[in-house]
């Protein structure tokens, strides 16, 4: 055989099969069982004798040659107490301890042994021993104290204890001193062992500690005698007062629980007067339950703010420019100001609460923001605005809030952006003070550094509350030359002026207005000219204005409104209308308009649309024409303007893109088709005619083709606004 697998050539299934659990049974049972040794039984001393000599030269053959190994050492001297040799024992452990004095394990084996075989008084010495070799391990304390109290010797067990406080061990065993002196009762001996405790390490906990003490051993004077030992130890540093507030905390909750509200109180304001509020959180968490018990109303709210106040300097911690912490912030204490003045508070107590909004606002604006963007300064601004109103509303300290204004203005770079608001409201101060030049002159440093429509607007809206309407007139001239293109800007100067019956001046500017070129939403400015004109009771001026405005624009919306102008009634000019003001009771007098008129201009708009070939727009206006002519005109002119209507049909196509045929709704007109295809339009109008014979018994049959259908465009509607094509006149023009 070359040492291969036999090769398998039948892979059927055995007849019999055998599970894993029957071979892992079969291979249970067929284990060999494992070698023990043979017992020994000893029959005489000789023997004994003879296997004791054995053993014993076995395990100094082995220490021999391993003398550090301590497990060594041990089995010897635990077999050595198993044969009842205790001297031979004790020599093991001796020699053993001459090897490592310092081994913990043999010290506890040794002692062990002893007390095994009831030798107290040996395991006494070996623990005596041991604790003065190694005074710092705590165990062998634990040990022999165990070891004395167990015995009964609480005298004996005190002593081990004494030693043992002499070398300052941790807290555990002070602790385990005090428990067993509470054992046996001897509280004051316990109390003692509190005060040198603390001599030791005078630490919070163990401060508390004591305190709680002596409470619950009803000794409620001491107990107060501890703690104010405790807070005159910290004394009033600000770093030993945060250390202590563990002892506050304790001080505070007894005199709650001895319903000493007052003094609990007291404890809790000396303390969070003088820790900071972002490493006082627990302890105002106590403070708030406190008073959530046993407080006031107004003792309740001064201790919420003060838990707000702690969780708002702890978010500027992590985010001092976060401008909307700093709004809360402020709020929170003008809040607290406003219910201080309420409630009748002294004069001190709202003064302190005063300097607290001013320091929270003092801080806030000092955070000013990076960069020279403008969406970096829009929150910050408003803290100043938010501070001067503060200053002026609520302490009517004047003087300080012109100084708050002033200093944010010098602090915004103007150059690069401003802030309309901050002027126009400190605009609005010096007028409230009744200082109108002041405000005047910080208008015009305004517009002069750094002009804007904000400033302009407020500067014309002050001046026309005052009727200076010449000063008005100015600033709108320097208005309009700073931004010419502001259609806004006419239209108010144009209204101005019609309000003062000036209307030479008003049409001046209404032209100028119309003359400029860009302009902003010239539609605006047409149609406010076109309002004023009929107002005015002026329609040639106003039929003059539209024709301009159509040969610049010639949009759908401008052809609508003009004929609906000439089919509505206006007022008579202005100078009939003087003439007949004496008697007020008698209406108005309308001079009505001209349909016929309305209907050419229908007309002349249809014929231009189509020649530009603007289907959409035909549409919209031969809808604005049915209802006209539903409205104003006969069945015969209905019926007209609904033979103009077009119809939607499919028209097929190959995509260029794609090269598919592809099927497209097209509005068709039948002035447009009887024009293209006259001898088609011939043929459907005769089929269409037909049709209808059919369907109604050959009444209509006179009537248009495309009438059948009249319908609206599907397609998308092209609203373009008359701005951006009167604004591509004017470019050409």
């Amino acid at each position: 055989m070359d040492g291969r697998a036999p090769r398998i050539k039948n892979r059927a299934p055995a007849a019999i099969q055998i599970t894993a659990e029957q071979l892992l049974r079969e291979a249970q049972e067929r284990q060999e069982s494992a070698f023990r040794a043979p017992k020994q039984r000893v029959e005489d001393f000789e023997e004994l004798h003879e296997y004791r000599g054995r053993k014993r030269k076995e395990f100094e053959e082995r220490i021999r040659r391993t003398r550090g190994s301590i497990k060594e050492w041990l089995q010897y001297a635990n077999w050595e107490a198993s044969q009842n040799e205790f001297a031979r024992s004790r020599s093991v452990y001796e020699r053993a301890l001459d090897v490592d004095p310092r081994s913990i394990q043999i010290w506890l084996s040794y002692t062990e042994m002893e007390l095994k075989n009831r030798n107290v008084q040996h395991s006494r010495n070996l623990f005596d021993r041991a604790v003065t070799l190694l005074p710092r391990v705590d165990q062998l304390w634990y040990k022999y104290v165990y070891l004395e109290e167990l015995l009964q010797n609480v005298p004996g067990a005190r002593q081990v204890f004494e030693r043992w406080m002499k070398w300052e061990p941790d807290d555990k065993a002070w602790q385990a001193y005090i428990k067993m002196e509470e054992r046996y009762g001897e509280l004051d001996r316990a109390s003692t062992i509190y005060e040198r405790w603390i001599a030791v390490r005078p630490e919070p906990r163990v401060w508390v500690k004591w305190g709680k003490f002596e409470e619950e051993r009803q000794r409620l004077d001491k107990a107060r005698e501890v703690f104010q030992t405790a807070l005159d130890f910290y004394g009033d540093d600000e770093e030993q007062v945060e250390k202590a507030q563990a002892v506050f905390s304790a001080f505070a909750k007894m005199e709650t629980r001895l319903k000493e509200y007052e003094r609990a109180r007291v404890i809790y304001k000396f303390a969070l007067a003088r820790i900071p509020r972002s490493k006082s959180a627990g302890l105002y968490a106590s403070y708030t339950r406190f008073e959530k018990q046993h407080g006031t109303r107004t003792t309740l709210e001064s201790t919420v703010l003060g838990k707000r106040r702690i969780q708002y300097e702890e978010e500027l911690s992590h985010d001092s420019k976060n401008y909307d912490v700093w709004f809360d912030y402020a709020r929170l204490e003008e809040g607290a100001f406003g219910d201080l003045r309420s409630e009748g508070a002294t004069t001190e107590e709202e003064e302190t609460a005063t300097g607290r909004v001013r320091e929270i606002y003092e801080r806030a604006v000092a955070q000013v923001p990076p960069g020279g963007e403008k969406r970096h300064w829009r929150r910050y601004i408003y803290l100043w605005l938010d501070y001067a109103l503060f200053e002026e509303i609520e302490t009517k300290d004047y003087v300080r809030a012109r100084q708050i204004y002033q200093t944010a203005i010098s602090l915004v770079p103007h150059k690069t952006f401003t802030f309309a608001k901050l002027w126009i409201m400190f605009a609005k101060f010096e007028i409230r003070r009744l200082d109108l030049s002041a405000a005047r002159k910080i208008f015009g440093t305004a517009i002069g550094m750094c002009p804007k429509e904000k400033l302009f607007k407020g500067y014309i809206e002050l001046e026309t509350d005052l009727r200076e309407f010449d000063r008005v007139r100015k600033l709108y001239e320097k208005y309009l030359e700073f931004d010419p293109a502001n259609s806004s800007a006419w239209i108010k100067y144009a209204e101005i002026e019609s309000q003062l019956e000036d209307f030479a001046r008003t049409r001046a500017i209404f032209e100028l207005g119309i003359s400029q070129s860009p302009l902003s939403m010239p539609e605006l400015l047409w149609k406010a000219y076109i309002d004023f004109e009929i107002e005015e009771g002026e329609r040639e001026t106003a039929r003059s204005l539209y024709e301009r405005l159509i040969s610049l624009s010639g949009h759908v919306k401008v052809w609508i409104s003009y004929a609906l102008f000439e089919a509505e009634p206006i007022a008579v000019p202005r100078a009939m209308r003087e003439e007949e003001e004496e008697d007020e009771d008698a209406e108005q007098k309308m001079v009505p308009g001209d349909l016929d008129r309305a209907r050419q201009v229908f007309n002349r708009a249809y014929k231009e649309l189509k020649s530009k070939g603007l289907k959409d727009e035909r549409v919209a206006l031969l809808e604005v024409w049915k209802t006209f002519e539903e409205t104003h005109g006969t069945a015969d002119d209905v019926a007209k303007v609904n033979g103009m209507m077009p119809i939607v049909s499919k028209k097929r196509h190959v995509d260029q893109e794609t090269g598919q045929m592809v099927e497209d709704w097209e509005l068709v007109f039948a002035d447009d088709e009887r024009e293209n295809n006259p001898t088609s339009f011939k043929f459907l109008q005769m089929a269409h005619a037909w049709k209808s014979n059919q369907n109604k018994g050959g009444n209509d049959a006179s009537k248009p083709i495309i009438s059948a259908a009249p319908a609206r465009s599907t397609s998308n509607h092209k609203d373009d606004n008359a701005a951006s094509d009167i604004g591509s006149s004017d470019e050409e023009n």
